[in-house]
């Protein structure tokens, strides 16, 4: 009860400093005027100046159905802002003298490779700070395709094309903060949660933020996350376990908490007087280690430019002053957290909204009052944005739609394109036909391809047991690959825009066949004179031409069966009106030939 009553005092506190300061005289109604306007579910605000919250209150609700105010200690996902944690422990790493930044990362974690021979001699611990890799985002990989095993998706980099060179561009890539997780994993001997919570969440009292879906769930006064659909319909979504992925943004906080992570970086890496994170770290980290993009001033508000990069953050220029910021979105949720170090001001936003404006639209509005800026209509840009939007998509769904052929259909049966899909570098996913319709599971979500055109399909979300309609023609495609036998070889995703679509391999499926059955198969068979043998070895059946190595047959449906090692290559065994097998098919690339049993 006095833990409790300790609690309720420091709410007390907060919101009567908060009334006090007078450059926030009012600002309720303007952020109410935000959750309108976004029509988002709630968020939580905080603001910090020099060593002390000033202000800290939720808006909305954390749980809609229910109406249940959202409020400062309120949990929130806040995905990428994580990743200012991660890189902050190789700078506490680096500060021990256990690593440098000028690295290579395979000085620490020796079975990881890239691409290239290049990429594995030349890629440094700072080109995975600061997103310049050369490596594109390959999200696809890890959201798609999660996996709790962080080494495993590591792996998975060697297989990951880059698009540029190194150092070349700046592009920002989660699985450079992963690699950070895992160094700091193999240096300390303890996870990247455990580091978290020892270096960061206990001395700097955030006792109330964690760094997994499942703490999340246990935990109380957490927020459930929501999407908006149709424009107006405020919708639950799951919560999305980012799982091995986690040093990139797993982090689960409040607003109250997350200003103590603030004060630590306006006050030099320090909290409490007592050194958290070292204060040459801090200054490198918050200052320009790659260029993002020119971002010139636009017309309306001339005084916002330049975008650059730290290690786990964005700085730009806001009215004059120097902002350091870095947002995050996952299902349900977005955030925002910024500090303007030269005003020792901090903000941060945390809203269960998908993909939210509100995060910037907050900060921007209290940005405006704290540092007595003229006040910018946030809020009308928003709404006029919104609109050029709209337009957009409508443009880009007619364009969609005369893209479309017409008239057209697939090259196969359902049948056929069945089996397995897999790609080193992102994952596998399996095709199944039901009720004469293909579908297919991409992390336990359950899509239907509806043909678009030719052999290409759209994968089409299944809600509520229903196939959302409203998604044709606006869906990510796949396009099957034919090999030169005619069998679907593969498909092609488009999930990284700047390289090639990713081709998955097709598996067929194999079906389970006796030993009995197999017998029905065996025998000497003869094609125009070359005589072949099929017989049975460990409970498999092979086929051998002389001169040739043996060939094991994988059962793919009844009577017929694929060269598990030749891509192209089929039996199909022919059943006379007796129930006899007295000759089969061989089709192969250059042909199909019969073959009679001797």
């Amino acid at each position: 009860m006095k833990k409790l009553a300790l609690l309720v005092l420091s709410l007390f506190i907060t919101s009567t400093i908060s009334a006090q300061d007078k450059r926030l005289k009012g600002v309720e109604k303007e952020l109410n005027k935000i959750l309108e306007a976004t029509k988002a579910p709630g968020f939580a605000v905080a603001v910090v100046e020099g060593e002390k919250i000033i202000y800290a209150k939720g808006f909305g609700y954390r749980d809609y159905e229910n109406k249940i105010p959202a409020d400062a200690n309120t949990l929130f996902a806040i995905g990428s802002s994580t990743k200012a944690f991660t890189s902050s422990i190789l700078g506490l790493l680096r500060a021990d003298d256990k690593l440098s930044f000028d690295d290579n990362p395979r000085d620490h974690i020796p079975e990881l490779e890239f691409y290239n021979d290049d990429m594995n001699n030349n890629i440094i611990i700072k080109d995975l700070m600061r997103h310049s890799t050369g490596l594109p985002r390959h999200d696809g990989s890890w959201y798609y395709f999660p996996s709790h095993s962080k080494d495993s998706l590591l792996m998975r980099m060697k297989h990951q094309e880059p698009f540029t060179g190194i150092r070349q561009q700046w592009y920002y890539n989660n699985f450079g903060f992963l690699a950070q997780g895992v160094i700091a994993e193999r240096i300390t001997g303890k996870s990247w949660e455990d580091n978290i919570n020892d270096y960061f969440f206990k001395p700097l009292d955030m006792n109330r933020s964690n760094a997994t879906i499942a703490e999340m769930k246990s935990s109380s006064n957490a927020a459930l996350g929501y999407e908006l659909k149709k424009g107006d319909v405020i919708s639950k979504m799951d919560y999305y376990d980012i799982a091995g992925m986690s040093p990139a943004g797993s982090i689960n906080s409040s607003v109250n908490d997350m200003s103590k992570w603030l004060i630590t970086w306006i006050n030099e890496g320090k909290y409490n007087d007592k050194e958290i994170i070292p204060e040459s770290y801090i200054n490198e980290a918050m200052s320009s280690q790659m260029v993002v993009g020119p971002n010139t001033p636009d017309e309306d508000f001339p005084d916002i430019h330049f975008a650059n990069y730290g290690y786990g953050w964005f700085l730009q220029s806001f009215k004059g002053h120097y902002r350091v910021e870095h947002g995050g979105n996952i299902n349900g949720f977005s955030a925002n957290v910024a500090f303007f170090p030269s005003d020792s001001l901090g903000i941060v936003v945390l809203a269960n909204q998908n993909g939210s404006a509100v995060p910037s639209l907050v900060r921007n509005t209290i940005s405006d009052r704290m540092l007595n800026e003229e006040r910018s209509d946030w809020v009308g840009r928003y709404i006029e944005q919104q609109e050029k939007n709209k337009k957009a998509q409508a443009e880009a769904k007619e364009d969609s739609e005369t893209s479309n052929v017409k008239n057209t259909k697939p090259s196969h049966i359902n049948l056929d394109y069945t089996g397995s899909y897999s790609d080193k570098g992102y994952g596998a996913f399996e095709i199944v036909v039901e009720n004469d319709s293909l579908f297919t599971k991409v992390n336990s979500d359950k899509l239907y391809l509806h043909h678009y055109h030719y052999d290409t399909f759209e994968l089409i979300d299944i809600i509520d047991g229903k196939i959302d309609t409203t998604e044709y023609g606006q869906s990510l495609k796949i396009t099957f690959n034919t090999n030169d036998a005619g069998d679907i070889s593969g498909a092609k995703l488009k999930i990284e825009p700047t390289v090639d679509a990713i081709v998955f391999k097709r598996t067929p499926n194999t079906i389970d066949v006796d030993s009995k059955t197999l017998e029905l198969y065996t025998g000497e068979y003869d094609i125009s004179g070359t005589g072949f043998k099929v017989y049975i070895k460990d409970e498999a059946l092979y086929l051998f031409i002389k001169g040739q190595p043996e060939y094991e047959l994988v059962p793919t449906a009844k009577h017929k069966f694929s060269f598990k090692t030749l891509e192209g290559f089929k039996i199909e065994f022919i059943e006379s009106d007796d129930g006899k097998i007295n000759e089969l098919k061989a089709i192969q690339p250059n042909g199909t030939f019969t073959a009679k049993r001797k």
